[in-house]
């Protein structure tokens, strides 16, 4: 069975972003980019559903030149093979799933894994919208996974407990922290990654329904008051908050 993996390049939390010059986009500049930690967890559950019933696995990444380096870690990690999608410009989360689904369907692949969210947008989106354009079966944010004679089963956290989802292939799984512990590419696995191949295509291209109209940094927090120790403080502390924090 062919297992598809869809992962993001996106830029390290602990990156210090700058907006740039248009205003619109990242000064991309000193940014640190790695695979999308959510996309760790969804090629782990690929890779032990491959141990577990055959198969192969391979990584889909739409971007530029650079999202090279996230396939080149699936691969080290046991994916078999990556494809690149080349593509440069913005899209959003309707263009970029309908580009990964006609991949998929290029690759026939009938279990899709996704990460729940890439760590940049944090739409939490693409997964959902790229089954759809698919027609496949989805579950989201799962914690739990099997499959078993084309059935699968699923866990999905909710408030107070947990639900159990059951669907059956072709499907889409977007995975969630708890799923797994994703597994860390052994220096074997670097080797070999070295012999497998990355085959690059242009992407698809769709209309884009939502435009990036500007970016701002949030703005600084201001600093703290301290009005007192004792009760005596409690009539100007209402007063501020009616006057200045305008919260009651």
């Amino acid at each position: 069975m062919k297992i598809a993996v869809c992962i993001s390049h996106v830029p390290d939390t602990a990156t210090n972003i700058k907006i740039g010059e248009d205003g619109k986009t990242i000064d991309k500049s000193g940014v640190t980019y790695v695979l999308n930690p959510y996309d760790e967890i969804a090629i782990e559950e690929a890779l032990k559903t491959k141990e577990k019933i055959g198969g192969e696995v391979v990584a889909i990444s739409l971007g530029d030149d650079s999202n090279k380096e996230s396939i080149k870690k699936a691969l080290a990690m046991g994916v078999d093979s990556g494809v690149l999608l080349k593509d440069s410009n913005y899209r959003d989360s309707v263009s970029l799933a309908k580009a990964l689904a006609e991949e998929i369907k290029a690759q026939g692949a009938e279990l899709v894994f996704f990460g729940k969210q890439a760590v940049d947008y944090d739409n939490s989106i693409t997964g959902q919208l790229t089954a759809e354009f698919l027609g496949y079966n989805c579950v989201s944010v799962a914690v739990g996974f099997t499959l078993e004679d084309n059935k699968i089963t699923a866990e999905r956290e909710i408030e107070g407990g947990k639900e159990v989802m059951e669907t059956t292939l072709p499907a889409v799984i977007t995975t969630q922290k708890g799923l797994n512990e994703p597994r860390y590419a052994s220096l074997k696995g670097i080797m070999a990654a070295k012999r497998k191949t990355i085959e690059e295509k242009d992407a698809a291209t769709f209309d884009n329904f939502v435009e990036v109209v500007a970016m701002k940094r949030p703005q600084g927090k201001q600093a703290g008051k301290i009005l007192g120790s004792d009760a005596s403080a409690v009539p100007e502390l209402v007063r501020l908050l009616k006057e200045e924090a305008k919260v009651i």
